[in-house]
This record gives structure tokens, sequence and C-alpha cells, in this order.
């Protein structure tokens, strides 16, 4: 950031530039990256149609176990394990490029995870040693690169609870349009998980004159001792429908850090909330006539005077953020 460098102006950048080059010809993917938006963190396949998600029938009844309560002991992120591939990338934190002829390093800033993806001529090994961010090599075709990746343990999960095999297999597709956007299309495969294959696309926008901060997990640790398993095991307060119907609408925050704006989406099912946007559809538990959990976090509908409810509290461990009604 610039706040922890001294004597470092600040310069005006032209996303819509050129995107520049390297030497050898081919567009220069270096830089610090933002996703656009975080909606596939919680689950990839939430552009899918219901009947469309390609994962297996036992895949598929393991998320919903896992996101029956996101409060998951089970969660490699409330561990402070890596989150992997391809989750990290969709999660609201940079991430930096750095690339040489030969090799890319991808540094994120979460858990202090990287990556290396090899561009001197190598095969893929089609027995490594399964780990938690596989082994990558990529091909210049024409001026988007594409990388091949394999080597996956199965510990981690693709989303918010997706899971996948040792058998995953990626092929990634980057191309920089221009010098301040990144365009990232992803096609997973997965015989022992999927049915077939799909794709995901992604953009993340340069965070011109900025640098990833250390992040440290276990160093300040406080979340999984206040996990208690699943939400469907907490009593919910009777809330009545003519109260729960106030809270139904869109709401809008900001993120202080990356500065993206988020929708928090409520509606009513029956005779409970849910909680929608930001890449889930969680129920809500309710513990007051204003005070709901679910998807990781509470929230607090708060009305003014004339009893117009007019923002929610979304409150989670990272600090408490006010989301406007729109």
């Amino acid at each position: 950031m610039l706040a922890q460098w001294k004597n470092l102006p600040a310069r005006k950048t032209d996303l819509s530039a050129p995107a520049p080059r390297s030497p050898d010809g081919h567009p220069d993917l270096s830089g610090i990256w933002e996703p656009d938006a975080n909606r596939y963190l919680r689950d990839i396949a939430v552009d899918l149609k219901p009947g469309d998600v390609p994962f297996q029938p036992w895949a598929k009844a393991l998320y919903e176990q896992r996101t029956d309560g996101s409060h998951s002991k089970e969660d490699p992120d409330a561990n402070c394990l890596p989150q992997g591939v391809p989750k990290i990338d969709a999660a609201p934190a940079p991430w930096k490029i750095v690339q040489t002829p030969g090799f890319m390093v991808i540094v994120y800033e979460a858990f202090n995870l990287w990556r290396q993806v090899f561009m001197d001529g190598r095969e893929l090994d089609k027995d490594a040693n399964p780990t938690w961010m596989g082994y990558s090599v990529g091909h210049w075709d024409g001026d988007t690169l594409v990388i091949e990746s394999s080597g996956f343990n199965d510990r981690t999960w693709i989303d918010g609870g997706h899971p996948h095999t040792e058998a995953l297999r990626m092929t990634e597709r980057l191309r920089r349009p221009d010098f301040g956007h990144l365009e990232l299309v992803r096609t997973l495969v997965d015989p022992g998980a999927f049915e077939g294959a799909w794709t995901v696309p992604l953009k993340f926008e340069l965070d011109a004159d900025t640098e990833d901060l250390e992040y440290v997990c276990n160093e300040n640790e406080r979340d999984r001792q206040h996990l208690v398993g699943k939400e469907s095991d907490e009593k919910s307060v009777p809330v009545d429908p003519g109260i729960l119907k106030k809270y139904v609408g869109t709401y809008e925050f900001t993120d202080p850090t990356s500065h993206q704006v988020f929708k928090l989406i409520f509606t009513l099912d029956k005779d409970h909330l849910v909680f929608g946007g930001m890449g889930s559809s969680v129920p809500l538990v309710s513990a007051s006539n204003t005070d709901f959990t679910g998807g990781g976090a509470t929230f607090k509908f708060v009305a003014n005077d004339a009893g117009a409810v007019t923002y929610a509290l979304f409150q989670t461990v990272e600090g408490d953020f006010k989301a406007i009604r729109k």
C-alpha cells in the first residue's frame, strides 16, 4: 500500500491504455490484480441452473451438508489451511503476477500463498505428489497465456463447500485486453466429482500503486473456537412473517479495503429469511425480531423513527459493515 512507503509519488494510471508487452513481444501480465466481483467465492456454479450443475450426486450432497451451516469446523479457511485454486482467485484479496520469459509466479495476499507456472516447455508430471496449489505449465496462444494445472490434493474446497478429487485438472486462459484489466477463463475437469466439464469466466482490475500485504492466519486465529457446527442445529426464535417481509430487499455496502461494492439480497421463503448475493443463498436463523445469522455472518436490521428499515448491519469477524437499503 502507498501508506507503507515514504517518498513514493502517486502516478496517474490510464486503465484503458494498451497492455504492456515484454521484450519477447508477449503481453506482460505482471501487476496486482483484484477480482471485480467475488460471486464465485461461495458457489462456483452460481451462474448455472439447478439442473445443469455438473456435480456428481455424492459431491452435491456433500456441498449441501457443508453449506447447511457456514460455521463448519471442516472448512480449510477456518483451520488456517490454504484455500487453494480456484477458490483463492475469487477471494476479496489481491494477488500479484510476476512474469519472466521462462516462468511466472503468482503471489496471493490471502494466506501468503504462491504458484509457479513454468513456461520453458516442460510437461506436467502425470504422477506428481499432490499439493495444495498443484503444478502448472503454460504456453502462449497468440496473446493469450494458456495454463494447464494438475497434481492437486483433495483437501481444498472449490468454493464454499463443493469438493473435488485428486483427479482435478484445470485449464486457464489469461488475457490482458488493456492496461487495467485481466480476463481469466477457467475450465474444470474432474471425473471423480463432476459430470463432464464446465467453464467459469473471471475478470480482474489492476490495483495500481499498491502492493500485497502480509497475511498470517494462525497468528491471530480466533474463529474456530466459536464454530459450533450446523446452523440448522441452532434454535430459531419465531418471528412474525409480517416483520420478516419488511426486511426483504437489496442492500449495498462498500468494502473499505478493496473499495468493491457488494450487494446483500434478502428474500422470504415461507417463515424464514434467505440471504443471497455474494455468490451464496443461505437460509437465516432468527435470533430475535431484528437479528439473524447465516452465511458466516450476523445481520441486524435497523429501522428509522418512522419504522422503515433503512440499513442492515453486516457483522463478520473482519468487522461490521453498514449495508444501505436500495
